[in-house]
């Protein structure tokens, strides 16, 4: 078996190696105990898996100047950041040979090993956070260059109390900050009213998309004021200078297992250099359209996702 020499010690029992242009490994898989030294401590890359939850062998890979880029480690590990130390399972850097995500869990969904076995094995971690410290089952941690705290992603069904310049809000799915430690976008767990520059609108995505907490419904700027949010209980009607008028509304479609529930689909709204813009359309001009915001009347359903029966 081939061994590689990185600039953190030797990988031994490599068997499967890629290599860059300029002769550098890429990635590799080793099948025996190694171990790395780096800023973040002695860390045992992945060389074998012992039950049911975790991942086959994965690579550990570097970029193209040899520092590392991801590193899936044989067993949780605690490891030291800008925000206390946090377990991990797998650790991927920025080029500088920062952390750039935390992942305290690494484990394999399938037909077999579904996200809620994987949350049975989630343990709840305390973060302090610019916002408060927050307790709840974290799937990702991430961090700008700087080390300061960019994001944090919850597993579905977790929730924590945040507290934002429109009081206290009930979060689920994701937070991110601004490297200043100003929260930059959250996702409500419930609706919530935030008055907006055409007035009081309220936020709720009831189906919020992705899989990472970096880019929520609920955007703020620099300032705390709202950029963006989503909506399934408003609706906006615009007036144009010819004192013409367009109504813009939240969608309908069918639910995932079928069209006999019809869902809402929430209406994106975004206020950007004195302009609105509304599912990423044309931008109307705050000082040339007047906007009534009006209630919606939703003749749809929250979504299912169970399809028995």
């Amino acid at each position: 078996m081939n061994s590689v020499e990185t600039r953190y010690g030797q990988l031994k029992s490599v068997e499967f190696r890629s290599l860059y242009s300029n002769g550098k490994t890429d990635g590799c898989m080793v099948s025996e105990k190694n171990v790395l030294m780096t800023p973040f401590g002695t860390l045992v890359p992945l060389y074998e898996t012992e039950d049911m939850g975790r991942r086959s062998v994965k690579p550990v890979y570097f970029y193209k100047d040899g520092s590392l880029k991801s590193l899936p480690l044989q067993s949780t590990t605690a490891i030291s950041t800008s925000i206390g130390e946090i377990p991990a399972e797998l650790i991927t850097f920025h080029k500088n040979g920062s952390l750039k995500r935390i992942f305290p869990l690494d484990g394999k969904l399938s037909g077999f090993w579904s996200w809620q076995n994987e949350l049975s094995l989630a343990r709840e971690i305390t973060i302090t956070t610019p916002a408060g410290e927050l307790t709840a089952k974290f799937i990702a941690v991430q961090f700008y260059e700087n080390g300061a705290l960019k994001s944090l992603t919850l597993w579905p069904g977790q929730r924590v109390t945040l507290t934002t310049p429109y009081g206290e809000q009930e979060v689920r799915k994701g937070i991110a900050f601004y490297e200043n430690g100003q929260i930059r976008s959250f996702e409500p767990l419930k609706r919530m009213e935030i008055p907006t520059p055409i007035g009081v609108i309220t936020a709720y995505d009831n189906e919020p998309n992705g899989i990472h907490g970096d880019l929520n419904s609920v955007q703020l700027d620099k300032n705390g004021l709202v950029s963006a949010l989503s909506t399934i209980d408003n609706e906006i009607a615009i007036t144009f200078p010819d004192n013409n008028v367009v109504t813009c509304k939240p969608g309908v479609k069918n639910n995932v297992c079928g069209d006999e529930r019809k869902v809402s689909v929430p209406m994106k709204v975004r206020f950007e250099k004195n302009c609105i813009i509304i599912n990423d359309g044309a931008p109307f001009e705050l000082s040339r359209h007047s906007f009534t915001v009006k209630k919606h009347n939703l003749t749809t359903q929250p979504p299912s996702y169970s399809c028995a029966g």
